[in-house]
């Protein structure tokens, strides 16, 4: 390989490891370290994905995952018991969420869910 190739093989590397943090990082995982090649390998398809949601993302809307995520990040659902039932209700979507939604052709969620 030259060494141009091995570097964009490192920097593409950098940025699906980084849009893997990002998408995950409200789960506040610890770090797992892989032993197992199947582990491994699965990882790296998570870090191949997440990187190109956000590349989707970018590009459907025009913005920066920067921009995108905490404007969507905003969009909650809590979780309601009754005696008889339990259902999810989301937070209302707001003007730039709607935006956004519209921009990647993503339908809003059901405001109730069961």
């Amino acid at each position: 390989m030259s060494a141009a190739d091995v570097a964009t093989g490192y920097k593409n590397l950098l940025q699906a490891e980084r849009a893997f943090r990002d998408t995950t990082g409200q789960l506040l995982l610890r770090p797992v370290y892989h032993r197992l090649e199947d582990r491994i390998r699965s990882h790296v398809l998570i870090c191949f994905l997440a990187l190109l949601i956000i590349r989707i993302a970018e590009t459907g809307t025009g913005q920066t995952w920067r921009q995108i995520r905490p404007v969507l990040g905003r969009l909650q659902v809590g979780r309601f018991q009754t005696k008889d039932h339990a259902f999810n209700q989301r937070t209302t979507i707001d003007t730039e969420q709607k935006y956004l939604l519209s921009r990647l052709n993503v339908g809003e969620p059901g405001r109730i869910t069961l």
